[in-house]
């Protein structure tokens, strides 16, 4: 039986209790933290001043890595306090709170995502109405009702989160606080809690799944129907990098949370964790600037210009 006695701090075992381990894991998620945010931020900066990327595709690659930095820091910071101090342990309240910005973020990046792949539609299926279909205003409507979505799909989850009362338990084998631990320390059923996750949560991945792939077939077709070569490359290239994200961030997912065997190994769903909250936020900026000769242009407007006014 449950101890039922009300618990007010959780323990977070994910990752190791070995010190001389623990420092190692320190300073690797250290410097990956660094580099993930380093690298957003500078795709951020240089849309914002550089006025060659002053357009729809940018402006969302902008959104998605603001959000990479904000799902990162949700999770990381926590984690290397507790490396550094030894300590695991982390406050109920603040672990409710880790939650609702987990699936905040997460949601949101879902439905960026589709807004992107309907930005590429529009791009090759109707080039000579880009324009006008994709006006700053729509992208600003199309940016703002992700973020909204986000929250509502977030708040939905924490509200009945609240509903239940937690008996230990009060160990979560992972090292940051996910929705489904805390199904396993509350004092009442969470069936309906469960329920939510499963339809709500569900419903609403496979619906942003579908929207960012549906457009897809659209694209396809038309490059197929495309007589030019170099015109069928070109208009693929420009889908490899956003394809690539979508397959990795959905397929991170779907193994945490889809794959059965993955919640009865411990050690299984920690590596799945640090895949999708540390690892995917460094290599979306990567993906998306390692062929981007736009990207790489900007950077060195930006970088000449901070060298000749220095000089």
């Amino acid at each position: 039986m449950k101890n039922l006695t009300k618990i007010t701090a959780l323990i977070l075992v994910g990752l190791s209790n070995h010190p001389p381990t623990m420092n190692g894991l320190f300073v690797l998620f250290l410097l990956t933290y660094l580099v993930t945010v380093t690298v957003n931020l500078l795709i951020v900066v240089l849309v914002l001043s550089d006025y060659h990327l002053h357009n729809p595709m940018y402006f969302f690659l902008a959104n998605l890595a603001l959000i990479d930095v904000s799902f990162l820091s949700v999770t990381a910071p926590k984690m290397l306090f507790n490396l550094v101090t030894k300590s695991q342990s982390i406050s109920l309240s603040a672990c409710i709170a880790q939650v609702y910005f987990f699936v905040f973020f997460g949601s949101s990046e879902l439905f960026l995502l589709s807004a992107m792949s309907y930005d590429r539609y529009v791009a090759i299926c109707h080039p000579l109405h880009y324009t006008q279909m994709m006006s700053w205003r729509a992208c600003a409507h199309m940016a703002a009702a992700v973020w909204v979505i986000g929250c509502l799909n977030s708040l939905m989850h924490t509200l009945f989160l609240l509903r239940l009362s937690f008996c230990g338990p009060n160990i979560i084998y992972n090292f940051f606080c996910d929705l489904p631990n805390f199904f396993h320390i509350a004092c009442i059923d969470p069936f309906i809690n469960m329920l939510v996750e499963f339809i709500g949560g569900g419903g609403f991945g496979s619906g942003a799944f579908a929207c960012t792939l549906l457009p897809y077939v659209r694209i396809f077709t038309a490059i197929h129907k495309m007589s030019n070569i170099t015109g069928k490359l070109k208009a693929f290239s420009t889908c490899t990098s956003h394809l690539a994200v979508v397959f990795i961030f959905y397929g991170s997912l779907f193994a945490m949370y889809m794959v059965p065997t993955s919640s009865n190994i411990p050690i299984v769903n920690t590596l799945l964790s640090v895949i999708s909250a540390l690892i995917n936020p460094l290599l979306n900026p990567l993906i998306y600037s390692l062929r981007n000769k736009d990207l790489h242009a900007a950077f060195l407007r930006t970088f000449n210009c901070q060298i000749l006014n220095q000089e």
